[in-house]
C-alpha cells in the first residue's frame, strides 16, 4: 500500500477565510474571453398560427380537466369562469375572439392560466407551452389581427416559428372593457 493512498485529511477553512482568499485576476488579463450572457428560459404557447410568449415574470400553469362554468348573455369567446384556489378566474377563447383558423393541429387544446389571484386569466391554447428562443429579433412585426397589434411589441424567429412578445395584461384589460360595453 502506497503512502499517498493514506493521506491525512486537510483541515477545512472557515467560510469567511475561504472567501477572503479569492483574488480576481488583474484587469485586461482575461480580455479575450467574451462575457457570458445569462438568459432565462422563455416559454410560449400556440393559438391558431400564432406563437405568443409568456411574460418573463408571469406566473403560469396548465390545467386539465377543469370545469368551466358558462356565463349567460356573454360573447362566445368568454367561455366562463373557474374557481382557481378561491378566486373566480375568467376563461377566454382567443382563437374565437381573433377569428383565427385552425392550423390542422391534432393536439389537444389545454387551459393556460396566466398570473395569479385576482389578476389570473385563463385561455385555451393548442397543445402544451414550448421553450422559445428569443435571440433572433425580427426588424418588422408580421401581419397580425388588428385586435392583437397594440399588444405585441417585438417578434422573434426560431426555426419556422415566430414568437410574439405579448402584453397579456393590457390585452385582457381591453377584453374586460368590451364585456362591460356589450
Amino acid at each position: 500500500m502506497s503512502d499517498k493512498a493514506v493521506a491525512t485529511p486537510r483541515r477545512w477553512l472557515k467560510p469567511s477565510t475561504a472567501l477572503n482568499r479569492f483574488k480576481p485576476p488583474p484587469r485586461g488579463v482575461v480580455s479575450n474571453v467574451a462575457p457570458i450572457e445569462r438568459r432565462r428560459a422563455r416559454y410560449g404557447f400556440r393559438i391558431g398560427g400564432l406563437g405568443l410568449l409568456i411574460g418573463q415574470d408571469t406566473t403560469s400553469q396548465v390545467l386539465e380537466h377543469t370545469q368551466v362554468y358558462p356565463l349567460p348573455n356573454t360573447p362566445a369567446w368568454l367561455l366562463g369562469l373557474i374557481n382557481l384556489r378561491g378566486n373566480l378566474t375568467p376563461i377566454f377563447d382567443i382563437k374565437d375572439f381573433l377569428r383565427l383558423e385552425d392550423q390542422g393541429a391534432s393536439e389537444k387544446r389545454r387551459l393556460l392560466i396566466l398570473d395569479q389571484a385576482e389578476k389570473a386569466v385563463g385561455i385555451l391554447i393548442d397543445g402544451l407551452p414550448h421553450t422559445a428562443m428569443t435571440q433572433h429579433v425580427l426588424t418588422r412585426l408580421p401581419p397580425l389581427p388588428a385586435a392583437l397589434e397594440p399588444y405585441v411589441a417585438k417578434a422573434y424567429a426560431q426555426d419556422a416559428m415566430i414568437w410574439l412578445e405579448f402584453d397579456h395584461q393590457g390585452f385582457f384589460q381591453t377584453l374586460g372593457g368590451l364585456l362591460t360595453t356589450t
